[in-house]
């Protein structure tokens, strides 16, 4: 499995209008954080996690040519407002993407996306098949994907395992049922926002802790905002084992 970050920041990550301070005004490329976003390279096939307002920017950065499925972890808009552009993904591969959501995120999709939906087809328009998952292993283009619930404050999220990768992101509480399903993950991906304490996120030291509870191989931190302080200086601060993810960032399992 071969793994690209195509984003690992949030919208209060990402460079903010005005502001000085030492990481929106670094020139580490480590610090230029687009929304959240990963694809996935496994057995033949094309799959990204999450398609944020940055979606069209970053495919086109890491050059991705096709796209066999898009899954979703929640509706926000920094997650999902790039699902128009996988347009030029029908027009290249002449089919309809396949969209894996929870009910309620097909829901906030229709909404947002009411002329996809439409019972007249304006030309040219994104084509999907929507797929409803539950909280239950389903198969993604012939993948098994296994479903992590957690909490993003009061909203259940999707974390998604992968064979021996798993990712969670939007998240502060993961249940205990839960939390087994992350074990013997050799690759661990989480959010940590920042260091102070929020409502609905991982802080830098929660996140660390958790992954040195489930001990993965490997761990990454992702949806990581401009206050959480330079790059370099931040992975000084935490275990070897686990890093700090960075747009653009490949990684092979």
């Amino acid at each position: 499995m071969k793994i690209t970050f195509l984003g690992t920041g949030t919208s209060q990550g990402v460079p903010v209008i005005g502001c000085e301070c030492e990481v929106c005004s670094s020139l580490d490329f480590r610090d230029k954080r687009l929304r959240v976003s990963v694809h996935l390279q496994i057995e033949g096939k094309s799959l990204i996690i999450d398609s944020g307002p940055d979606f069209r920017q970053q495919v086109l950065r890491e050059r991705i040519k096709t796209l066999d499925a898009l899954l979703f972890t929640h509706e926000h808009k920094d997650h999902t407002a790039g699902m128009d552009d996988i347009r030029a993904y029908n027009f290249r591969q002449n089919k309809a993407i396949p969209v894996f959501a929870r009910n309620s995120v097909i829901d906030a999709l229709k909404r947002e996306y009411a002329y996809i939906f439409s019972d007249f087809s304006y030309p040219g328009i994104p084509r999907v098949e929507m797929h409803c998952i539950e909280n239950k292993p389903f198969l993604c283009e012939g993948i098994e994907v296994i479903p992590v619930e957690v909490l993003h404050h009061r909203l259940p999220v999707f974390g998604f395992r992968i064979g021996d990768f798993s990712y969670i992101t939007d998240a502060n509480y993961i249940a205990e049922t839960e939390m087994k399903k992350l074990e013997g993950s050799k690759v661990i991906v989480c959010n940590a926002l920042r260091r102070e304490a929020h409502l609905s996120h991982f802080t830098l030291t929660q996140a660390v802790d958790l992954m040195t509870h489930l001990k993965p191989k490997q761990a990454f931190l992702t949806h990581i905002s401009h206050q959480m302080g330079l790059h370099a200086q931040v992975e000084r601060t935490i275990p070897s084992f686990v890093r700090l993810a960075y747009d653009g960032l490949r990684i092979e399992l």
